[in-house]
């Protein structure tokens, strides 16, 4: 899996360790940030780049280095203030790709309205599994089923659009088992092979996790 991207995890609590951690073990560089200095030195051990800064100062998201990052995760769902600035200065330095956690369907409208470019909400997403779908880049969503077995939502690749899976045969390209197919919030799981794949399809596949680099 790619971990060439750097990442930056604002909000230290439960989730945002649970992200830093996972991508920390993965071999990404992360810059974890909190304001509590308490909960930043219980860090430090495992976190290497490690700091106790407020992110809601635009001098304090210069020195850190946040325009270089690829992707920002914000993990302060409880301070909603705090979370919109955060994501505005981060989207206003040029961050790519922020991802903000919310605490209520209010909350997700207005991260979205400031520039998120992903909301969760903890209860159905974890920070381990945001970190494990941010390292497998390039694909939509991952479920661990087992330690080397995962369910992934694939986006479609420009040279499968207008082939059907009999030619594509990606169960022996890339060792992955087409189980439904979504077609905007629908999804199907009474798969026809002959039919033509469109370009905003998002195939659903059983895979060995060890093998997803195949697919990059």
């Amino acid at each position: 899996m790619s971990i060439k991207k750097t990442y930056a995890v604002f909000g230290l609590g439960r989730y945002g360790i649970a992200v830093a951690r996972e991508l920390v073990l993965s071999g990404a560089e992360v810059i974890a940030v909190d304001l509590d200095e308490k909960i930043v030195n219980a860090a430090a051990d495992e976190l290497p780049i490690c700091k106790c800064a407020d992110i809601t100062d635009p001098e304090v998201i210069r020195q850190l280095g946040i325009s270089n990052v690829d992707v920002v995760i914000i993990a302060m769902a409880s301070k909603l203030e705090a979370s919109v600035l955060a994501i505005t200065l981060c989207k206003e330095m040029g961050v790519k790709t922020v991802i903000a956690k919310c605490a209520n369907e209010m909350h997700r409208k207005i991260f979205t309205q400031v520039g998120a470019d992903k909301v969760v909400f903890p209860e159905n997403e974890s920070g381990t599994r945001l970190a494990k779908n941010l390292l497998s880049s390039g694909f939509v969503d991952m479920v661990s089923l087992a330690k080397n077995v995962s369910m992934i939502e694939l986006d479609m690749k420009p040279e499968w659009v207008g082939k059907n899976l009999i030619e594509l045969n990606l169960r022996k390209k890339y060792s992955i088992n087409v189980v439904a197919i979504r077609k905007g919030d629908s999804v199907s799981v009474d798969i026809d092979p002959h039919a033509l794949l469109e370009e905003r399809d998002k195939l659903i596949v059983i895979a060995n996790t060890a093998k997803l680099s195949k697919l990059k």
